[in-house]
């Protein structure tokens, strides 16, 4: 079982964590390419913020594609991103 962790602003954290956004979006660019291109990843723990008690959520990854995703969830408008399709949230942890 591999596991994404990324770090997330706290209102596209709650997004997630309320069911609302079932996407999330990183840049394709180098550094993403390294980490997403022929990587499979079962989850991704999302952390809201540094903090060392920092909330989680630990969601099923379902899909990892490119294109453009919803401006209103995060997405730059009009620029090709990785989109990570979430499904279930399977744990959570200080929220």
């Amino acid at each position: 079982m591999r596991i994404l962790h990324l770090t997330l602003k706290k209102k596209w954290f709650d997004m997630i964590a309320s069911g609302v956004k079932k996407e999330e979006y990183r840049d394709v660019k180098p550094y993403w390419n390294i980490r997403l291109e022929n990587e499979t990843f079962d989850f991704i723990r999302f952390r809201n913020g540094y903090a060392t008690n920092a909330p989680t959520i630990t969601v099923e990854l379902k899909e990892i594609m490119r294109g453009l995703g919803i401006v209103e969830h995060g997405a730059p408008e009009g620029k090709m991103v990785y989109i990570l399709v979430l499904g279930e949230i399977v744990e959570r942890t200080g929220c």
